[in-house]
């Protein structure tokens, strides 16, 4: 168990750097860009006084490596600074939006993966028959619709037209269902394949043959065996693909309304709030850290071997 932990240790700190490299990055590029985020304030009639008494209040006056150190100064003592725009906390702002977007990720993967299992397992029993080519047809129209285009398609068919479900906003879960299908449905064909592809190789194993010659039933075989052995790269793949998942969400919580963390980045963009764009890629980026970690936990607990 120290052995485990000692290396879940290692692994924390390898992907810590990442962290930081991607927070500056977008810190000295957001900088870069032309513009001016207290003009943007207070907008092209303001005085050159009023201007440069607001810059100097929020720090921009200073030259540019002193602001990163600031920066990184506060975000070591839990200040992500002040937005520029909604004159609030970044921490507090970031806190009230982030479990949307956690909701609406978690939802979105147990979507893909409600649909991703079993149509895979599907594909690789009935390998070349019409069930095998319908799952490959579904899943190939899936990775077809990108998530700007099927929300307003899931937008007029089910709210406007049928009437089932709300357009948009969060409130409780008929709010959630139209958001979470249009994220998790690239991602469910992403899986479907690689759950079909697992599976077949795993079914030609040694041990499936010997479970079956042992007089096992064939829902053991495939459920207990060999799906678990099949879920290795399945994992790997889901944990590559979360990073995917808060990228959607930042097109999908726009097109819903949704009032997560990837409506709050589009916000903090168009007004060029620095501190509070820095917050939610800095947010965005410890969550991609820890999932891949709780990837690797779970590696251990379905595989014994790799934690032997």
């Amino acid at each position: 168990m120290k052995r485990v932990l000692r290396s879940l240790a290692f692994r924390l700190l390898y992907t810590l750097p990442v962290v930081w490299l991607v927070v500056s990055i977008v810190f000295f590029l957001i900088h870069l860009v032309p513009g001016d985020p207290v003009e943007v304030m207070l907008g092209q009639g303001a005085r050159p006084g009023d201007i440069a008494a607001l810059r100097h209040a929020y720090g921009l006056d200073l030259p540019l490596h002193v602001q990163y150190i600031r920066y990184w100064e506060g975000v070591l003592h839990g200040n992500l600074g002040m937005s520029l725009r909604m004159g609030q906390s970044v921490t507090s702002l970031v806190l009230e939006r982030y479990p949307y977007t956690a909701e609406l990720t978690i939802a979105a993967l147990f979507i893909a993966l409600l649909i991703s299992i079993p149509a895979g397992i599907i594909g690789a029993l009935h390998r070349g028959q019409w069930r095998d080519h319908t799952v490959g047809v579904v899943s190939l129209l899936g990775l077809s619709f990108p998530n700007f285009a099927l929300g307003p398609i899931l937008i007029l068919l089910v709210s406007i037209k049928l009437g089932w479900l709300p357009v948009s906003g969060a409130g409780g879960l008929a709010h959630l269902v139209l958001p979470a299908v249009t994220m998790g449905a690239a991602l469910a064909a992403v899986l479907t394949r690689m759950v079909r592809t697992a599976m077949l190789e795993e079914l030609n194993q040694d041990y499936v043959r010997t479970a079956r010659a042992k007089g096992l039933s064939e829902r053991r075989v495939v459920y207990v065996h060999a799906l678990r052995n099949a879920m290795i790269p399945v994992l790997t793949l889901i944990g590559l693909q979360f990073g995917a998942l808060l990228a959607g969400a930042i097109v999908t919580e726009k097109i819903f309304s949704w009032p997560g963390i990837g409506r709050l980045t589009v916000t903090a963009i168009e007004n060029r709030d620095y501190p509070l764009l820095q917050g939610c890629i800095l947010a965005v980026g410890l969550t991609y850290v820890l999932v891949n970690l709780a990837t690797d936990v779970l590696y251990l607990v379905i595989n014994p071997r790799i934690r032997d």
